[in-house]
This record gives structure tokens, sequence and C-alpha cells, in this order.
């Protein structure tokens, strides 16, 4: 069976089942998430750079259990320029709202524009992405609509592309959302004291505008809150999180979300290196209508994150325990929601045969001037789940040709895999390390093991072991039972903007006009 969210993860869940829970809520890299309450429904989206399906959508009824409902596309507009690997470009950070009865994420394409997508059903369909601004470097958008009925948008700009940076603008949009109407007003330069300012967010209360956004960088930044009687400003500034004594750094950019009971919270993420940027839960309180985010020791008014905490109080019933899916049977005719490929797919890259439960991939030509995986688009991958887990694959090859291989995957800058490849018409088992891997560095592989004969027809199981600071041991077996290591321990590193990524892939070196493929039984996350 796959896994659905009656089958928690075997290696991270945040609910203790004492009324209380542990941070990370989400232990993977949903980057920049942003939340939205309808109801007593929470829906939780994040960056998805290059991988699709893309803007994937999360649900929760408590922000302690959530699970992957959904994803806003299956291929990234414009579709033939991400049909080629675009590391660290795609969607940036979103925004996601609820307005007249319809969702609406808006993210920005850092080289293209503002989007804005919308839909009534948050798992999807969501309409085409309309572009309501076409810039280069106008990044991290969220629109609010005011009580009057106009509406506005908050972006900041990306020094990569923009070349400038740590300033935020506020523009009036129309009442619909799906186009800029007025002039570009900067509100707020933070050049002074918070360099890196990003990610804004948008809210009103009692009387004041308010943007909540990360300053000071991804690893070691704050959370400031700004707030102005006029959405043009002038802003008064305040920080309203940061480290503090605790080990969780560089705390900020996220979501405020009220529960049905009145109570508020923020979500942040934490920059955790090959793991990605992990998703916190804080409580919140208001004091003197400023927020107070996450547990304040000593009444100054700023606060710092807590590692344990009683879970939020909401009105709907106790909830089961919940976790994104990881593991995947491959027993239904489609792809588990945890999975993204690195590119937009092509139909013919994989087939679900749900009824005989297997994935079947097929062997894919390595792009032309071929130099390392890190130009390949049909890597099938999900993020890390945990900072330490085994995952195994059981899978057949079905080889046609030489140079044709399947492999077990840890991606990154730097990635490593588990293969079996043919070679001379023989099947050969070895370790594949690339080390700088964006930079066109090449692979070094080490001494193969050669399948027996008898096995060259038989299942296969290859797992990678990942232990605490992303150390990977791969090993293999020919029973299930017995594994035995292959290669040297590698050091996962994180991707462009990304954490480390494990999944599969299966390629060929030949250009040739059939295929072969691996028939991959299961892939198991414990």
């Amino acid at each position: 069976m796959a896994q659905s969210s009656s089958t928690p993860s075997k290696v991270w869940v945040p609910d203790l089942g004492n009324g209380t829970y542990k941070n990370p809520v989400l232990y993977a890299d949903y980057s920049d998430p942003d939340v939205v309450r309808v109801g007593d429904d929470f829906y939780l989206t994040s960056s998805s750079f290059n991988a699709v399906p893309g803007l994937q959508i999360l649900h929760s009824k408590d922000l302690v259990n959530w699970t992957i409902i959904g994803a806003v596309f299956q291929e990234q507009p414009p579709l033939a320029r991400y049909r080629d690997v675009q590391h660290g470009n795609g969607v940036w950070a979103p925004a996601i709202r609820y307005h007249n009865k319809e969702f609406y994420i808006y993210y920005p394409d850092p080289d293209l524009g503002i989007f804005v997508t919308k839909a009534k059903n948050p798992a999807g369909p969501w309409s085409a992405p309309v572009c309501v601004k076409e810039a280069k470097g106008w990044i991290d958008p969220c629109p609010l609509w005011d009580k009057d009925g106009k509406a506005y948008l908050v972006h900041g700009f990306a020094g990569s592309r923009a070349g400038i940076k740590t300033i935020l603008a506020v523009s009036s949009m129309s009442p619909d959302g799906q186009r800029l109407i007025g002039p570009d007003a900067l509100v707020f330069d933070g050049h002074a004291a918070h360099p890196t300012l990003e990610g804004p967010k948008f809210y009103q209360r009692h009387g004041y505008y308010y943007i909540f956004a990360p300053a000071g960088g991804v690893p070691t930044g704050w959370q400031l809150v700004l707030r102005s009687k006029n959405v043009y400003g002038p802003y008064e500034e305040k920080i309203v999180m940061d480290q503090g004594k605790t080990p969780i750094n560089g705390p900020h950019q996220g979501a405020w979300v009220d529960t049905d009971t009145g109570e508020d919270w923020f979500l942040h993420f934490q920059d955790q290196g090959p793991y990605g940027r992990v998703v916190h839960l804080q409580p919140m309180s208001w004091k003197n209508d400023w927020p107070v985010i996450g547990e304040d020791p000593d009444g100054d008014g700023k606060g710092q994150p807590v590692l344990t905490y009683r879970k939020p109080r909401v009105r709907a019933k106790a909830q089961p325990l919940a976790t994104p899916a990881t593991s995947d049977e491959f027993s239904t005719n489609q792809l588990g929601l945890q999975w993204q490929w690195h590119a937009n797919p092509q139909d013919y890259w994989a087939y679900l045969n749900g009824p005989q439960g297997y994935l079947r991939l097929y062997s894919v030509a390595l792009p032309e001037g071929f130099k390392n995986y890190w130009q390949v688009p049909n890597l099938l991958l999900q993020k890390l789940p945990a900072e330490a887990f085994t995952a195994t694959t059981k899978l057949t090859f079905n080889s046609r040709i030489e140079g044709e291989k399947v492999g077990l995957l840890i991606m990154g800058l730097d990635y490593a895999y588990l293969s079996l490849s043919n070679q001379g018409g023989k099947l050969q088992l070895s370790q594949t390390v690339c080390a700088d891997a964006d930079k066109g560095k090449p692979e070094t592989t080490s001494a193969p093991v050669e399948m027996p004969a008898a096995q060259a027809k038989q299942p296969i199981y290859l797992r990678v072991a990942v232990k605490a600071g992303a150390k990977c041991q791969f090993s293999y077996s020919f029973d299930g039972q017995r594994f035995q290591p292959l290669g040297t321990e590698f050091q996962a590193r994180e991707g462009k903007w990304i954490g480390a990524k494990v999944g599969l892939f299966c390629s060929r070196t030949a250009r040739f006009n059939d295929s072969g493929n691996a028939d991959i039984d299961w892939f198991r996350i414990e």
C-alpha cells in the first residue's frame, strides 16, 4: 500500500502524542513556507525552484500533523525553458491567500516576473499562472486585500538579478489580483540595520498594516516586523524573534496564522545545510500591537524559538498522527505526491503499473555535452525526511544495451549514487561520487562488483543509510536481508537554494531507437 495520511513517517513524527509537539514540525526542505487558514483547515506552500510537480500544497488541521494533498503545476511554465534543468531558478518564495472564496498563490520567477494562480480547491486544479508584472529581480510577492476593496502587493528584490536588494516595495493591484495598476513605491530600506531584507508577508490588524520580513541572511538572520497606519508607510521596525540562547540558527521567514480558537502562531524555516530549510512552529502573542514570536524569557518583546511546546488549540477533534509521505509501494497509477522530477518531465520517462505494483523507469539518453548528473532532467527525487534514516529500493534491471544504468542517488552540489550498469553485456555494481557537480566536475567511480550471472534477472536491493550530519553509506543485497556496503562514506551537500535529495534515475550513454528499463517494486524510508 502506498503511504497515505494514515501511515506516519517511521523516521520523524513531530506530534508527541501527549498534547505537545517537537520542532521541526516539517523535518524536510519546505523552504520559504507560507500558510493560510480557511475555516478549520490550514494550507501550506513553499518554494519549489526547478522541481516539478511545483508548488506542493500541504494540509493540516492543527499546524503539527501535515500531509501533501497536491501541487499547483505538473509542468512549470514556460514549458520549453523548464524542460532543461534550471538549478536555483523557477519558483522562489510564494504567498498563499484566500479571497472571495478562492485560493490565490503569488510566486516570483526571478528571471521573468511575478505570477498568480487561483483555485477553488487547494488540492487542485489550479489555473494557468498569469504574469501580474513582467520584471527581472522582483521576488517574494505577497498580496493584501484592504477592507475598502483596494488591493496591494508587497515584494522584495533579488540582488543577483536586480542589482540591488534589502529594500521592500508596495504596488497597487487590481481588485481581482490579476495585474498591478499603480507605481511601485519603496516603503522600507534595510541597509542600515537589516541586510538581506526579503521574503515580506503582508497583514492587517487593529488599524495597522504589518509587513513581516526576514533579515540578516538565511543561516544567521532574524525576524523583522514593520508596521504603519498607512499602506505606503512610513513603517516602524522591530525585531520580534532571533536565535537567542537556542540552537535554532536563523529563525525567520514564514507565516503568521491564527486558529479558529483565536490563538496566534508562526511557522518559519531553519537552514540545516544538507537537510535544507526545515519548518518550525512557534507560539505568538501580541504586546503593544507588536508580535512576540516564540518564548520571551526576559520580557523584552523579542522571542526565541521553542524546541517543544503544547499543540495549538483548535476546534477540530484530535487529529491522527500525520506526516508528508515518503515511502512508495507504487501500487496505484499515480506517483506519490512526495516525488518531484528535476525538470519538466517527458511522458516516456516512466510508466506506473499500479495493478502489478511497480514503477518502470526507462533509460533516457544523457544530454549532449554530458559532464555529470547535475545536468540530467530525469532524476526522480524527494526531500530528505529526517536527520537519520535509511532509504531502500527493490528493483529489477532489464537492460537492452551497453551503457544503461539504474541508480539510487543522493543529489546536491556534491552527489553520490549506487548503480547497476550494463558494461560489455555484464551487470556491474559500483558507487560513483561527484564533488562540485555544479561546476561541471567529472565523476569518480569505485572498483565495480560484477553481478553473478544467476542473479542478472533477479531483483536487487539498493540502500543508502544516512546518519546525523548527512553522512551516507551505500550498500546492496540480493535477498533483502544481508546488505554488503559498497564504496566509502559520502558527505551529502545541499543543492542550489535547496537541501540534498534522495531518489532514483535510469539513463543510458548510447543514442539508440529503443530503451531498456528498471522496474522499481518499492521505495521505503525507515
